[in-house]
Protein backbone atom coordinates (compact mmCIF):
# COMPACT_ATOMS: atom_id res chain seq x y z
CA UNK A 1 0.00 0.00 0.00
CA UNK A 2 3.04 2.38 -0.81
CA UNK A 3 1.17 3.94 -3.02
CA UNK A 4 -1.30 5.51 -0.97
CA UNK A 5 1.17 7.14 0.64
CA UNK A 6 2.56 8.73 -2.16
CA UNK A 7 -0.62 9.68 -3.83
CA UNK A 8 -1.64 11.41 -0.60
CA UNK A 9 1.86 13.58 -0.75
CA UNK A 10 1.64 13.96 -4.17
CA UNK A 11 1.19 17.14 -6.30
CA UNK A 12 1.01 15.29 -9.84
CA UNK A 13 -2.89 16.51 -10.02
CA UNK A 14 -2.70 19.89 -7.82
CA UNK A 15 -0.01 21.17 -10.01
CA UNK A 16 -1.89 19.83 -13.31
CA UNK A 17 -4.83 21.66 -11.81
CA UNK A 18 -3.19 25.48 -11.00
CA UNK A 19 -1.97 24.78 -14.39
CA UNK A 20 -5.29 24.62 -16.19
CA UNK A 21 -7.18 27.70 -14.18
CA UNK A 22 -4.25 29.67 -14.16
CA UNK A 23 -4.80 29.50 -18.20
CA UNK A 24 -7.85 31.05 -17.51
CA UNK A 25 -10.53 31.25 -20.11
CA UNK A 26 -10.92 27.63 -21.62
CA UNK A 27 -14.15 27.85 -23.46
CA UNK A 28 -14.52 24.84 -26.27
CA UNK A 29 -12.85 25.99 -29.56
CA UNK A 30 -10.66 28.95 -27.29
CA UNK A 31 -7.16 29.09 -27.46
CA UNK A 32 -7.49 28.13 -24.17
CA UNK A 33 -9.05 25.15 -25.07
CA UNK A 34 -6.07 24.56 -26.63
CA UNK A 35 -3.65 25.48 -24.81
CA UNK A 36 -5.41 22.57 -21.84
CA UNK A 37 -5.09 19.75 -24.56
CA UNK A 38 -1.91 20.53 -25.08
CA UNK A 39 -0.60 20.85 -21.22
CA UNK A 40 -2.27 17.52 -20.18
CA UNK A 41 -0.75 15.75 -23.11
CA UNK A 42 2.36 16.36 -21.75
CA UNK A 43 1.76 15.97 -18.54
CA UNK A 44 0.70 12.78 -19.10
CA UNK A 45 3.57 12.18 -21.51
CA UNK A 46 6.00 13.39 -18.27
CA UNK A 47 3.99 10.83 -15.78
CA UNK A 48 5.32 8.10 -18.38
CA UNK A 49 2.09 6.82 -19.93
CA UNK A 50 2.13 6.22 -23.51
CA UNK A 51 1.26 7.45 -27.06
CA UNK A 52 0.20 10.83 -25.58
CA UNK A 53 -1.25 12.88 -28.50
CA UNK A 54 -4.17 15.32 -29.04
CA UNK A 55 -6.57 14.58 -32.16
CA UNK A 56 -8.49 17.39 -33.52
CA UNK A 57 -12.22 17.64 -34.26
CA UNK A 58 -14.19 20.22 -35.56
CA UNK A 59 -17.15 22.73 -33.60
CA UNK A 60 -19.30 25.03 -33.54
CA UNK A 61 -17.66 27.95 -32.26
CA UNK A 62 -19.14 30.71 -29.81
CA UNK A 63 -17.15 33.69 -28.85
CA UNK A 64 -19.14 36.39 -26.40
CA UNK A 65 -19.98 39.40 -27.38
CA UNK A 66 -22.29 42.02 -24.82
CA UNK A 67 -25.69 40.79 -23.76
CA UNK A 68 -27.95 43.63 -21.93
CA UNK A 69 -31.68 43.05 -20.04
CA UNK A 70 -33.84 46.01 -20.78
CA UNK A 71 -36.64 46.90 -18.58
CA UNK A 72 -39.08 49.78 -18.05
CA UNK A 73 -36.56 51.63 -15.37
CA UNK A 74 -33.63 50.20 -17.44
CA UNK A 75 -31.15 47.74 -18.09
CA UNK A 76 -30.57 44.42 -15.39
CA UNK A 77 -27.44 42.74 -15.32
CA UNK A 78 -27.17 39.68 -17.38
CA UNK A 79 -24.64 37.31 -19.36
CA UNK A 80 -24.99 35.38 -22.43
CA UNK A 81 -25.71 31.94 -22.27
CA UNK A 82 -23.19 29.99 -24.73
CA UNK A 83 -24.67 28.76 -28.45
CA UNK A 84 -27.60 31.49 -27.83
CA UNK A 85 -28.03 33.26 -30.93
CA UNK A 86 -27.02 36.94 -31.72
CA UNK A 87 -30.35 38.69 -31.46
CA UNK A 88 -32.80 41.04 -30.18
CA UNK A 89 -36.47 40.62 -29.05
CA UNK A 90 -38.96 42.00 -26.91
CA UNK A 91 -41.71 40.64 -25.26
CA UNK A 92 -43.96 40.80 -21.94
CA UNK A 93 -41.83 38.83 -19.08
CA UNK A 94 -43.45 35.53 -17.70
CA UNK A 95 -42.15 33.97 -14.69
CA UNK A 96 -42.05 30.79 -15.16
CA UNK A 97 -41.10 29.64 -11.59
CA UNK A 98 -38.93 26.34 -11.28
CA UNK A 99 -39.33 25.38 -14.73
CA UNK A 100 -41.45 22.39 -14.19
CA UNK A 101 -43.00 20.77 -17.22
CA UNK A 102 -46.02 22.09 -15.83
CA UNK A 103 -44.78 25.68 -15.54
CA UNK A 104 -44.90 25.50 -19.29
CA UNK A 105 -48.28 23.86 -20.19
CA UNK A 106 -49.84 26.26 -17.68
CA UNK A 107 -48.43 29.45 -18.85
CA UNK A 108 -49.22 31.82 -22.22
CA UNK A 109 -45.26 32.39 -23.25
CA UNK A 110 -46.45 33.12 -27.07
CA UNK A 111 -44.22 35.90 -27.75
CA UNK A 112 -42.93 36.29 -24.05
CA UNK A 113 -39.72 36.49 -22.13
CA UNK A 114 -39.88 33.22 -20.17
CA UNK A 115 -37.89 33.44 -16.64
CA UNK A 116 -36.65 30.38 -14.59
CA UNK A 117 -34.71 29.40 -11.85
CA UNK A 118 -31.77 27.21 -12.08
CA UNK A 119 -33.33 24.70 -9.20
CA UNK A 120 -36.04 22.56 -9.14
CA UNK A 121 -38.72 22.11 -5.63
CA UNK A 122 -37.30 19.52 -3.33
CA UNK A 123 -40.36 17.52 -3.42
CA UNK A 124 -40.04 16.98 -6.99
CA UNK A 125 -38.45 13.65 -7.79
CA UNK A 126 -35.79 14.39 -10.50
CA UNK A 127 -33.51 17.52 -11.88
CA UNK A 128 -34.43 18.95 -14.68
CA UNK A 129 -31.49 20.62 -17.02
CA UNK A 130 -31.47 23.97 -18.04
CA UNK A 131 -31.62 22.81 -21.71
CA UNK A 132 -34.77 20.99 -20.88
CA UNK A 133 -36.09 24.53 -19.77
CA UNK A 134 -35.00 26.30 -22.30
CA UNK A 135 -36.51 24.09 -24.77
CA UNK A 136 -39.85 23.73 -23.30
CA UNK A 137 -40.09 27.61 -23.49
CA UNK A 138 -39.31 27.97 -26.25
CA UNK A 139 -41.50 25.20 -27.20
CA UNK A 140 -44.28 27.12 -25.45
CA UNK A 141 -43.99 30.30 -27.60
CA UNK A 142 -41.07 32.00 -26.28
CA UNK A 143 -39.26 34.61 -27.65
CA UNK A 144 -36.47 34.94 -25.36
CA UNK A 145 -34.99 32.76 -22.39
CA UNK A 146 -33.78 34.37 -18.97
CA UNK A 147 -32.35 31.94 -16.88
CA UNK A 148 -32.20 32.85 -12.86
CA UNK A 149 -30.28 31.51 -10.58
CA UNK A 150 -31.30 29.70 -7.51
CA UNK A 151 -28.25 30.38 -5.44
CA UNK A 152 -27.98 33.80 -3.14
CA UNK A 153 -24.30 35.94 -4.21
CA UNK A 154 -25.17 37.90 -7.12
CA UNK A 155 -23.91 35.08 -9.28
CA UNK A 156 -25.08 34.87 -13.05
CA UNK A 157 -25.10 31.14 -14.57
CA UNK A 158 -24.01 29.98 -17.70
CA UNK A 159 -24.52 26.97 -19.60
CA UNK A 160 -24.86 26.03 -23.19
CA UNK A 161 -28.33 25.75 -25.14
CA UNK A 162 -28.05 24.44 -29.10
CA UNK A 163 -28.43 20.74 -29.90
CA UNK A 164 -26.64 18.48 -32.26
CA UNK A 165 -28.24 19.09 -35.10
CA UNK A 166 -28.78 22.76 -34.35
CA UNK A 167 -25.96 24.12 -32.67
CA UNK A 168 -26.83 27.61 -32.17
CA UNK A 169 -30.13 28.39 -30.43
CA UNK A 170 -33.57 30.00 -31.21
CA UNK A 171 -34.29 32.18 -29.27
CA UNK A 172 -31.46 34.12 -27.19
CA UNK A 173 -30.72 33.53 -23.85
CA UNK A 174 -29.57 34.63 -20.94
CA UNK A 175 -28.13 34.17 -17.49
CA UNK A 176 -29.21 36.40 -14.04
CA UNK A 177 -28.51 36.02 -10.68
CA UNK A 178 -30.76 35.10 -8.07
CA UNK A 179 -31.03 38.50 -6.56
CA UNK A 180 -31.81 40.20 -10.48
CA UNK A 181 -33.95 36.91 -11.48
CA UNK A 182 -36.20 38.01 -8.12
CA UNK A 183 -36.45 41.68 -9.09
CA UNK A 184 -37.14 40.94 -12.58
CA UNK A 185 -40.17 38.87 -11.61
CA UNK A 186 -41.16 41.18 -8.71
CA UNK A 187 -41.28 44.75 -10.26
CA UNK A 188 -41.62 43.76 -14.25
CA UNK A 189 -44.38 40.58 -14.52
CA UNK A 190 -46.16 41.16 -17.31
CA UNK A 191 -44.27 44.22 -18.67
CA UNK A 192 -42.24 44.39 -21.84
CA UNK A 193 -38.93 43.42 -21.77
CA UNK A 194 -36.16 43.43 -24.36
CA UNK A 195 -33.29 40.71 -24.51
CA UNK A 196 -30.35 41.33 -26.34
CA UNK A 197 -27.01 38.71 -27.15
CA UNK A 198 -24.53 40.06 -29.36
CA UNK A 199 -21.74 36.95 -30.20
CA UNK A 200 -19.84 35.53 -33.08
CA UNK A 201 -20.48 31.96 -33.91
CA UNK A 202 -17.44 30.82 -36.15
CA UNK A 203 -16.14 27.32 -37.14
CA UNK A 204 -13.47 26.39 -34.16
CA UNK A 205 -11.89 23.43 -33.36
CA UNK A 206 -11.58 21.05 -30.46
CA UNK A 207 -9.56 17.67 -29.56
CA UNK A 208 -9.41 15.14 -27.67
CA UNK A 209 -5.87 13.96 -25.26
CA UNK A 210 -5.12 9.89 -25.31
CA UNK A 211 -2.79 8.11 -23.49
CA UNK A 212 -2.18 4.63 -21.95
CA UNK A 213 -0.77 2.70 -19.52
CA UNK A 214 -0.38 -1.38 -18.52
CA UNK A 215 0.08 -4.26 -20.89
CA UNK A 216 -1.70 -3.42 -24.52
CA UNK A 217 -4.41 -5.62 -24.21
CA UNK A 218 -7.17 -5.31 -26.81
CA UNK A 219 -9.83 -4.19 -24.28
CA UNK A 220 -8.63 -1.71 -21.89
CA UNK A 221 -10.72 0.66 -18.76
CA UNK A 222 -11.24 4.12 -19.81
CA UNK A 223 -10.54 7.07 -17.56
CA UNK A 224 -11.93 10.11 -18.50
CA UNK A 225 -12.48 13.92 -17.85
CA UNK A 226 -13.13 17.00 -19.95
CA UNK A 227 -10.31 20.39 -20.36
CA UNK A 228 -12.87 22.59 -20.93
CA UNK A 229 -14.60 25.41 -19.14
CA UNK A 230 -17.10 28.09 -18.99
CA UNK A 231 -15.20 31.12 -20.38
CA UNK A 232 -16.58 33.15 -17.09
CA UNK A 233 -14.34 31.70 -14.76
CA UNK A 234 -11.64 29.28 -13.69
CA UNK A 235 -13.24 25.77 -14.18
CA UNK A 236 -12.04 24.79 -11.33
CA UNK A 237 -14.21 21.90 -10.15
CA UNK A 238 -15.89 21.98 -13.03
CA UNK A 239 -13.68 21.06 -14.66
CA UNK A 240 -10.06 21.27 -13.51
CA UNK A 241 -10.45 19.01 -10.53
CA UNK A 242 -11.91 16.10 -12.55
CA UNK A 243 -8.76 16.34 -15.28
CA UNK A 244 -6.39 16.51 -12.16
CA UNK A 245 -7.49 13.49 -10.71
CA UNK A 246 -7.08 11.41 -13.84
CA UNK A 247 -3.59 13.06 -13.79
CA UNK A 248 -2.75 12.02 -10.08
CA UNK A 249 -4.65 8.64 -10.95
CA UNK A 250 -2.37 8.07 -13.54
CA UNK A 251 0.91 8.77 -11.54
CA UNK A 252 -0.49 6.50 -9.25
CA UNK A 253 -1.52 3.52 -11.43
CA UNK A 254 2.06 4.33 -13.16
CA UNK A 255 3.62 3.10 -9.76
CA UNK A 256 1.52 -0.42 -9.94
CA UNK A 257 1.86 -0.65 -14.25
CA UNK A 258 3.61 -4.33 -13.43
CA UNK A 259 0.38 -5.59 -11.47
CA UNK A 260 -1.93 -4.45 -14.37
CA UNK A 261 -3.72 -7.00 -16.72
CA UNK A 262 -5.24 -4.43 -18.96
CA UNK A 263 -4.37 -1.69 -20.45
CA UNK A 264 -5.79 1.69 -18.73
CA UNK A 265 -6.43 4.58 -21.27
CA UNK A 266 -6.77 8.02 -20.36
CA UNK A 267 -9.17 10.01 -22.50
CA UNK A 268 -9.51 14.01 -21.64
CA UNK A 269 -12.36 15.52 -23.81
CA UNK A 270 -12.87 18.65 -25.24
CA UNK A 271 -16.31 20.74 -25.95
CA UNK A 272 -18.09 18.95 -22.92
CA UNK A 273 -20.02 22.22 -21.94
CA UNK A 274 -21.32 22.59 -25.50
CA UNK A 275 -23.03 19.53 -25.94
CA UNK A 276 -20.43 16.40 -25.07
CA UNK A 277 -19.06 17.36 -28.64
CA UNK A 278 -15.81 15.36 -27.76
CA UNK A 279 -16.78 11.80 -25.82
CA UNK A 280 -19.92 11.75 -28.83
CA UNK A 281 -17.10 11.57 -31.16
CA UNK A 282 -15.09 8.85 -29.06
CA UNK A 283 -18.25 6.73 -28.50
CA UNK A 284 -18.46 6.62 -32.57
CA UNK A 285 -15.34 6.11 -33.40
CA UNK A 286 -14.32 3.25 -30.76
CA UNK A 287 -15.01 -0.31 -31.59
CA UNK A 288 -17.43 -1.08 -28.30
CA UNK A 289 -15.52 -4.18 -27.66
CA UNK A 290 -12.60 -2.58 -26.86
CA UNK A 291 -13.99 -0.88 -23.95
CA UNK A 292 -14.01 -2.65 -20.37
CA UNK A 293 -15.36 0.06 -18.91
CA UNK A 294 -15.38 3.87 -18.42
CA UNK A 295 -14.67 6.10 -15.62
CA UNK A 296 -16.06 9.39 -15.68
CA UNK A 297 -14.54 12.07 -13.48
CA UNK A 298 -16.92 14.79 -13.64
CA UNK A 299 -17.39 17.40 -10.67
CA UNK A 300 -15.05 16.31 -8.29
CA UNK A 301 -13.44 17.42 -5.06
CA UNK A 302 -16.06 19.74 -3.89
CA UNK A 303 -16.74 17.60 -1.58
CA UNK A 304 -15.19 14.79 0.14
CA UNK A 305 -17.76 11.86 -0.16
CA UNK A 306 -17.88 10.72 -4.03
CA UNK A 307 -21.18 9.93 -5.62
CA UNK A 308 -20.86 6.91 -8.39
CA UNK A 309 -23.68 6.86 -10.91
CA UNK A 310 -23.60 3.48 -12.11
CA UNK A 311 -26.54 3.52 -14.91
CA UNK A 312 -28.07 0.07 -14.06
CA UNK A 313 -24.69 -1.79 -14.28
CA UNK A 314 -24.54 -3.53 -10.86
CA UNK A 315 -21.46 -5.10 -11.34
CA UNK A 316 -20.02 -1.36 -11.26
CA UNK A 317 -21.61 -0.61 -7.99
CA UNK A 318 -20.46 -4.03 -6.56
CA UNK A 319 -17.02 -2.46 -7.55
CA UNK A 320 -17.35 0.90 -5.60
CA UNK A 321 -18.90 -1.42 -2.36
CA UNK A 322 -15.86 -3.28 -2.74
CA UNK A 323 -13.42 -0.19 -2.51
CA UNK A 324 -15.65 1.91 -0.09
CA UNK A 325 -15.56 -1.40 2.39
CA UNK A 326 -11.65 -1.92 1.84
CA UNK A 327 -10.59 2.19 2.65
CA UNK A 328 -13.95 2.02 5.10
CA UNK A 329 -14.51 5.31 3.61
CA UNK A 330 -18.27 6.62 3.01
CA UNK A 331 -19.47 6.72 -1.10
CA UNK A 332 -22.38 7.25 -2.53
CA UNK A 333 -23.65 4.34 -5.28
CA UNK A 334 -26.70 5.69 -7.50
CA UNK A 335 -27.69 2.72 -9.79
CA UNK A 336 -29.77 5.65 -11.69
CA UNK A 337 -28.79 7.16 -15.10
CA UNK A 338 -27.22 10.60 -15.21
CA UNK A 339 -27.32 11.46 -19.32
CA UNK A 340 -25.36 14.85 -18.56
CA UNK A 341 -21.79 13.84 -18.99
CA UNK A 342 -19.07 12.33 -21.10
CA UNK A 343 -19.78 8.47 -19.89
CA UNK A 344 -23.32 9.30 -21.18
CA UNK A 345 -22.50 8.68 -25.06
CA UNK A 346 -20.41 5.83 -23.73
CA UNK A 347 -23.48 3.94 -21.76
CA UNK A 348 -26.47 4.85 -24.65
CA UNK A 349 -24.54 1.94 -26.35
CA UNK A 350 -24.30 0.04 -23.51
CA UNK A 351 -20.94 0.10 -22.00
CA UNK A 352 -20.48 0.17 -18.58
CA UNK A 353 -19.82 3.45 -17.74
CA UNK A 354 -19.78 5.13 -14.06
CA UNK A 355 -20.10 8.83 -13.20
CA UNK A 356 -18.00 9.97 -10.65
CA UNK A 357 -18.34 13.51 -8.79
CA UNK A 358 -19.35 15.03 -5.21
CA UNK A 359 -21.77 14.21 -3.24
CA UNK A 360 -22.06 17.86 -0.73
CA UNK A 361 -25.08 17.86 -0.32
CA UNK A 362 -26.25 20.38 -2.94
CA UNK A 363 -28.58 19.10 -5.93
CA UNK A 364 -27.94 22.03 -7.97
CA UNK A 365 -24.01 22.93 -9.06
CA UNK A 366 -23.30 24.72 -6.33
CA UNK A 367 -20.52 27.29 -7.28
CA UNK A 368 -20.53 25.88 -10.72
CA UNK A 369 -21.25 27.67 -13.93
CA UNK A 370 -20.50 30.68 -12.38
CA UNK A 371 -17.71 33.29 -11.93
CA UNK A 372 -17.30 31.36 -8.65
CA UNK A 373 -15.78 28.00 -9.68
CA UNK A 374 -12.30 29.55 -8.18
CA UNK A 375 -9.47 27.19 -7.07
CA UNK A 376 -9.76 28.87 -3.38
CA UNK A 377 -13.21 26.75 -3.26
CA UNK A 378 -10.97 23.10 -3.80
CA UNK A 379 -8.34 21.23 -1.21
CA UNK A 380 -5.21 19.22 -2.27
CA UNK A 381 -6.44 17.05 0.62
CA UNK A 382 -9.83 16.39 -1.00
CA UNK A 383 -8.33 15.94 -4.23
CA UNK A 384 -6.18 13.37 -2.89
CA UNK A 385 -8.28 11.41 -1.35
CA UNK A 386 -11.05 11.32 -4.21
CA UNK A 387 -7.62 9.78 -6.27
CA UNK A 388 -6.71 7.04 -3.45
CA UNK A 389 -10.33 5.82 -4.64
CA UNK A 390 -10.77 6.42 -8.24
CA UNK A 391 -7.26 4.58 -8.74
CA UNK A 392 -8.27 1.60 -6.64
CA UNK A 393 -11.74 1.94 -8.57
CA UNK A 394 -9.94 1.39 -12.01
CA UNK A 395 -7.09 -1.19 -10.62
CA UNK A 396 -10.29 -3.23 -9.42
CA UNK A 397 -12.06 -2.81 -13.08
CA UNK A 398 -8.91 -4.19 -14.41
CA UNK A 399 -8.59 -7.44 -12.39
CA UNK A 400 -12.24 -7.94 -12.93
CA UNK A 401 -13.77 -10.29 -15.23
CA UNK A 402 -15.66 -8.44 -18.43
CA UNK A 403 -18.72 -6.42 -17.50
CA UNK A 404 -21.63 -7.44 -19.75
CA UNK A 405 -23.23 -4.70 -21.64
CA UNK A 406 -26.76 -3.82 -21.20
CA UNK A 407 -29.00 -3.36 -23.98
CA UNK A 408 -29.81 -0.09 -25.16
CA UNK A 409 -33.47 -0.45 -25.02
CA UNK A 410 -33.33 -1.70 -21.34
CA UNK A 411 -31.45 2.05 -21.07
CA UNK A 412 -33.68 3.41 -22.64
CA UNK A 413 -36.73 1.98 -20.42
CA UNK A 414 -34.61 3.33 -17.65
CA UNK A 415 -35.00 6.40 -18.67
CA UNK A 416 -38.54 6.33 -19.43
CA UNK A 417 -39.16 4.72 -15.62
CA UNK A 418 -36.85 7.66 -14.08
CA UNK A 419 -39.16 10.26 -15.45
CA UNK A 420 -36.05 11.35 -17.96
CA UNK A 421 -36.85 10.34 -21.48
CA UNK A 422 -39.30 13.08 -22.40
CA UNK A 423 -37.25 15.87 -21.02
CA UNK A 424 -34.11 14.27 -23.41
CA UNK A 425 -36.59 14.19 -26.94
CA UNK A 426 -37.19 17.65 -25.75
CA UNK A 427 -33.73 18.98 -25.66
CA UNK A 428 -33.43 16.84 -29.03
CA UNK A 429 -30.75 14.13 -26.86
CA UNK A 430 -32.72 11.17 -27.26
CA UNK A 431 -30.36 9.04 -28.76
CA UNK A 432 -32.65 5.62 -29.30
CA UNK A 433 -34.93 4.56 -32.11
CA UNK A 434 -38.52 5.30 -30.18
Amino acid sequence: MEWIGETFTSDAGWTHLERLVDIGNRMAGSPGEREALTATRDALDALGARNASVEDFGIQGWIRGTSRIDTPDGEADSIALPRSPAETVSGPLVDCGDGLPEDFENADLEGSVALVSSTVPDHYDRFIHRREKYYRAVEAGAAGFVFRNHTPGCLAPTGSVGTDDDPIGPVPAVGVSREVGLRLARRYEGDTVTVAVDCETPRAESGVVRADIGPDTDRAVYLTSHVDAHDIAEGAVDNAAGTATVLEVARALRAREGALDRRVRFVCFGAEEVGLRGSKREAELVDPDAVHAVVNCDGVCRGRTLQWYTHGFDELGAAVDRVADRFGHPVSVRPTQHPHSDHWPFVAQGIPALLVSSDDGDRGRGWGHTRADTLDKLERRTLREGAILVTELVADLVAGDPIPRRDPEAVAADLEAQDLAAGMRATGDWPFGR
